[in-house]
């Protein structure tokens, strides 16, 4: 459904009438589209005195050919260590017309309070400097990870900023901190291109841990699935339609699952991408060996698993009967972890495999009328941070999105009012859209992001209701 405020505020009238009167400008996201740039303008990259990420956020520049420049020293030589060609950058001398698509700055050598001026130091000249869907992204050390109380204090404060400056920036632009593990430099390439690119459109706000884990393959970046298997649950349509599609781009072969009831939707998407389906319905007792059986069958098993199908049966909870409770459970969160239960039983996720699952923010900020809802997306947090360990034993991992207001034919059937607020209560001012949920699925699902694992990020635009 389009969303027609948006349409009129860009006009040249509406431009104005919204400046003068203050109402939301959200602006059109850029989304990536095959053979686009990782990063399409220039990238200023800064750091704090003694940090040890500029040097391998440096390389990820240098590979994806970003053309750069440095704000300071240490900068500076970290891109001469990853041989980086960036010129330096002069705030003093520096033209009204320098403008930036993105900020990159190393507070991993932050090591008290005191040093947090270093923040202000590289953002104060240059946060007005940022262009229309631009980036800000952060590196520094999981507080759990420091040396030092104080270091650990630092470190966390991080994450106030990111989230203020991810209101602050506007235009469409976004920001986020990645928090990197002592010994896990090697593994920023998937997370830092990511939330450089147009791809992570719709996400801002967030903070995410990467850990040590195996080198990372060589991967063509234009399709880094090519020879991965692929199922998605609920893949007919919306969401789980634009998962698929996306992996498909990827290089996947999509193993669509979805009802019977379902069944031409899902046959058509699937001979769109070149992939194949499989009907069922996942809260059957029989589903999960029906599923494997086919994985084992047909592709010997499988490296990618989403799930994505889930329902709502909203109702207040005075006004809910027992069967809206139960029959959401078990679509939402029990078939879940049945699947995944027989998963690992029967071994048949292969090594560096890739498990997601869609929650909400509903599961993490709550909502009136969605008790049963919420439960199971909170659940499915749940699942995912309990059950990180027993994949990391497996060589794979298991992580989540919780989409916020995303444009489907649900959200098209609210009424009009509810479905304003919901747009415009973000950072962004703006629902996103299915590809956007899709693009941080893809991103967890491919095999150079192994150092991520037990994550939840929001799919949200920044949302102003919950964490």
């Amino acid at each position: 459904m389009s969303d027609r405020y948006s349409q009129l505020v860009n006009t040249p009238v509406g431009k104005i009438i919204a400046k003068n009167v203050g109402l939301p400008q959200p602006v059109q996201l850029d989304r990536w589209r095959p053979g686009q740039p990782v990063v399409a303008g220039e990238v200023l990259l800064g750091a704090a005195l003694g940090g040890r990420l500029a040097a391998p956020a440096a390389r990820v520049l240098a590979d994806a050919r970003a053309r750069a420049r440095t704000a300071d020293d240490e900068a500076g030589k970290a891109a001469k260590e990853a041989k980086l060609d960036a010129s330096a950058w002069d705030a003093a001398a520096a033209g009204e017309g320098d403008r930036f698509k993105a900020l990159v700055f190393d507070a991993s050598g932050i090591k008290d309070s005191t040093q947090l001026r270093e923040l202000w130091v590289f953002f104060h000249p240059t946060i007005r400097r940022v262009e229309r869907s631009g980036r800000v992204i952060v590196l520094g050390t999981p507080p759990e990870e420091c040396a030092s109380p104080k270091e650990a204090t630092a470190q966390r404060a991080l994450e106030g900023f990111v989230r203020s400056v991810g209101k602050e920036v506007r235009k469409g632009a976004t920001a986020q901190l990645i928090y990197v593990a002592p010994g896990a430099e090697n593994q920023l390439d998937s997370t830092l291109r990511f939330f450089l690119s147009p791809r992570s459109a719709y996400v801002s706000g967030q903070v995410v841990r990467v850990a040590a884990a195996e080198d990372p393959p060589e991967l063509d970046w234009e399709r880094p699935l090519t020879g991965k298997v692929a199922l998605v649950t609920g893949a007919s349509r919306g969401i789980g339609e634009a998962i698929a599609r996306t992996l498909a781009r990827d290089g996947a072969h999509v193993v669509g699952l979805d009802v019977p009831a379902l069944a031409s939707d899902l046959e058509r998407v699937t001979r769109e991408i070149r992939g194949s389906h499989l009907l069922a319905d996942i809260t059957d007792p029989d589903a999960p060996a029906q599923i494997l059986d086919h994985l084992e069958s047909e592709h010997e098993g499988v490296d990618v698993i989403v799930h994505n199908a889930g329902v709502t049966r909203d109702k207040t909870l005075g006004r809910m009967d027992e069967e809206r409770w139960t029959v959401l459970m078990d679509i939402n969160l029990t078939a879940q972890e049945r699947i995944g239960d027989a998963l690992l039983e029967r071994d048949l996720l292969r090594k560096g495999g890739r498990v997601v699952t869609v929650s909400s923010m509903s599961g993490i900020a709550g909502n009136a009328g969605q008790t049963n809802y919420a439960t199971s997306k909170a659940g499915v947090i749940g699942m995912v941070q309990s059950m990180a360990p027993v994949f990391a034993e497996k060589q794979a991992t298991i992580n989540a999105v919780a989409p916020g207001f995303i444009e489907t034919q649900m959200t098209a059937a609210m009424p009009f009012a509810t479905r304003e607020i919901g747009r415009r209560l973000n950072s962004l001012a703006q629902g996103g859209k299915p590809v956007d949920v899709a693009e941080t699925i893809a991103w967890f699902a491919s095999p150079a992001s192994g150092g991520i694992n037990g994550q939840v990020v929001r799919v949200c635009g920044q949302s102003l209701l919950g964490a």
